[in-house]
């Protein structure tokens, strides 16, 4: 797929909304360029990255005081990923 986009007198480019699906970029995502020889550019989505706070807040409230056993805690890591857009396809 070939799409030509225009500059702006700031500078600026847009990119349509089937580019950015396609590079898995929502809103607020952030993007990669990496400048490469020859005038050619790289442009790759960012990953999200999870912190150690965020996976304690994702189990908290998941096994109401009780000791969750291995399965179970697969199971919420497994839910809050599919959520976040991490599911395995």
């Amino acid at each position: 797929m070939t799409t030509t986009l225009t500059v702006t007198t700031r500078g600026q480019v847009t990119f349509r909304k089937e580019i950015l699906k396609h590079l898995g970029i929502e809103p607020g995502g952030k993007v990669t360029l990496d400048l490469l020889p020859d005038g050619r550019a790289e442009l790759r989505a960012e990953q999200p990255k999870g912190t150690w706070r965020a996976l304690r807040g994702m189990l908290k409230d998941k096994g109401n005081g009780a000791r969750l056993s291995i399965d179970a805690l697969n199971d919420a890591i497994a839910e809050a990923g599919t959520a976040a857009g991490l599911g395995r396809e």
